[in-house]
C-alpha cells in the first residue's frame, strides 16, 4: 500500500511511500487496552505502612464485670489515660484494619507475543482517520492518513518552525483543542504536583534519536516526539484509546520496515 508524502510546507510531493506490513495488522482494541494497563502498572511505586504502626503500645483487657466495653486499653495508673482504648482499628491512634502493604503485587504481566501484537495494532490504528476523530482529535479533512512527512522535518531546530509545520499540515486545530482543554484537576491531586489535566495532542515519530526535532518539539503542550525504537502502546493509545493523531517521518517508516518486516 502506497501513501502520499508531505513536504515540510504541508503539500503533497510527487513521491509516494510504500507502507510496511505492520499497518495491515488486525485492529485489536481489547489487546491494546490490556497492554496499556500493563505498561501503566510498571510505573507504579510500591507503597505501604509499617507493620508496627498503631501497635507499639502496651494494652490490657479489663475483662467482664467492670461495666465497660471489653476492648484493649492502655496500661497505667488509675488516671484518665488508663481508660483510653488503643491498638484496635476503631481506637484513636490504633492500627488500620487493612492497610496498604509494600509487598502487594502491583505489576500486571502480559505475554511477549501479546504485547507485540498490541504495539503493532496500535501502529495500524494511526492509519485510520475515523479512530483519530473518535479520540477527539481535530484537523482539516483534506489530510491523508497515515500522515508521513519528508525526512527534512527532523532537521527543524526551532519550536516556532514546528508550530508552522503543524499549521501547514492542517493540525493546528488539535493544538487549539489542547490549549482550551487544559483544566484544573478534581481531587487531592492538585496538591500533589499534578494540578492540571492537559489533553493529548499530536505524536511525532522520528527515525533518529539525536535529531533536532526531538528538542524543538518537546516544548509544545500536549505534543511528544519519540523514535521508532522507543514507541510504546501507551504513547499510541493514551488512556487505552487507540488512534492517536500521529505524524511519521520517512526515516521512521523505513525503520518500521526494519523492525517489523
Amino acid at each position: 500500500m502506497s501513501i502520499s508524502l508531505y513536504s515540510i510546507q504541508g503539500k503533497k510531493t510527487s513521491e509516494e511511500v510504500e507502507l510496511p506490513n505492520v499497518f495491515k495488522t488486525p485492529l485489536r482494541p481489547d489487546v491494546v487496552k490490556r497492554a496499556v494497563l500493563a505498561e501503566q502498572s510498571w510505573k507504579r511505586q510500591p507503597k505501604g505502612v509499617s507493620p508496627l504502626a498503631g501497635r507499639m503500645v502496651s494494652v490490657e483487657n479489663w475483662g467482664p464485670g467492670r461495666g465497660a466495653a471489653r476492648v484493649p486499653r492502655i496500661k497505667g495508673t488509675r488516671t484518665h489515660s488508663a481508660q483510653r482504648t488503643a491498638f484496635i482499628p476503631q481506637a484513636r491512634g490504633g492500627h488500620k484494619a487493612h492497610p496498604p502493604r509494600a509487598e502487594k503485587r502491583i505489576i500486571e504481566k502480559i505475554n511477549k507475543k501479546e504485547h507485540l501484537l498490541a504495539l503493532k495494532s496500535a501502529i495500524a490504528y494511526t492509519a485510520h482517520k475515523d479512530y483519530a476523530v473518535q479520540r477527539g482529535h481535530r484537523f482539516e479533512g483534506k489530510i491523508e492518513f497515515p500522515i508521513v512527512v519528508e525526512s527534512k522535518a527532523e532537521e527543524i531546530e526551532k519550536t516556532r518552525e514546528v508550530m508552522i509545520l503543524i499549521d501547514k499540515l492542517g493540525l493546528s486545530l488539535d493544538l487549539m483543542r489542547v490549549s482550551l482543554g487544559k483544566k484544573i484537576r478534581a481531587g487531592k491531586g492538585k496538591g500533589r504536583g499534578r494540578k492540571y489535566k492537559v489533553p493529548v495532542g499530536p505524536l511525532f515519530v522520528v527515525g533518529n534519536e539525536n535529531c533536532a526535532l526531538v528538542k524543538a518539539g518537546r516544548n509544545i503542550q500536549g505534543t511528544k516526539v519519540v523514535t521508532v525504537n522507543k514507541l510504546t502502546t501507551e504513547l499510541l493509545a493514551p488512556g487505552t484509546h487507540p488512534g492517536r493523531l500521529t505524524v511519521w517521518t520517512k526515516d521512521a517508516i523505513d525503520l518500521l520496515k526494519e523492525r517489523f518486516g
